[in-house]
């Protein structure tokens, strides 16, 4: 009799503990998914400084190479072309989630077109964004039209790095370098190590 009941009991706990290993499991996918979406659409703001409290109001004038005024934050004061990657997108200053969803971001840290420094756009990786983003070759021709003028650039180089290798896409002022990127591989299903970059060096006219 006793050991029929511990028969019972064994089986008993088994069937609880295989009960309560199918909810953690069931669980942990839900939450990894949930996870992955997330990070998906929000992986380029661990590189993007948001700083909502410093920035004009004004439409943004050129003055011998300075803006005299920035865009406000989140408004869309350019747009990207890349007539070799079917690419045709508005920038807006700055990066959040609206802001990616909507078109590309631009890199705070880094400077405007017409400034002489670096400049730095990101966007999704998604076919509508910048998933052709791979198909700009060397010395394809870059337009960012902004609301102050146009500008032109002409690529020079394409890089696969790291999503730390924040010293591959430099804010420096010795001359005036677009750099665009995106998460790689392209239209990764969850979270990407890597970013593809296009460089490319303004074109005087």
């Amino acid at each position: 009799m006793i050991k029929k009941i511990v028969k019972i009991l064994r089986a008993a706990i088994f069937s609880i503990v295989v009960a309560l290993l199918f909810v953690f499991i069931i669980t942990f996918g839900v939450q990894k998914i949930t996870k992955e979406k997330f990070e998906m659409a929000t992986y380029l703001l661990n590189i993007i400084t948001v700083d909502k409290d410093n920035v004009q109001t004004i439409t943004p004038v050129l003055e011998g190479g300075t803006l005299i005024n920035y865009p406000t934050y989140g408004t869309n004061y350019a747009s990207l072309k890349i007539e070799s990657a079917q690419i045709d997108l508005p920038i807006y200053y700055g990066a959040d989630y609206t802001i990616l969803k909507n078109g590309i971001a631009h890199d705070e840290s880094s400077y405007f077109p017409g400034e002489g420094g670096s400049i730095i756009l990101a966007g999704h990786n998604f076919k509508k964004f910048l998933g052709n983003l791979p198909k700009a070759e060397k010395g394809d021709i870059i337009e960012l039209n902004t609301t102050y003028g146009n500008f032109k650039y002409k690529i020079y180089d394409t890089k696969i790095i790291g999503e730390n290798d924040v010293d591959k896409v430099p804010i420096q002022t010795e001359k005036e370098i677009l750099m665009i990127y995106t998460c790689y591989p392209i239209n990764n299903i969850g979270h990407a190590t890597q970013r593809y970059v296009v460089y490319a060096d303004r074109v005087e006219e």
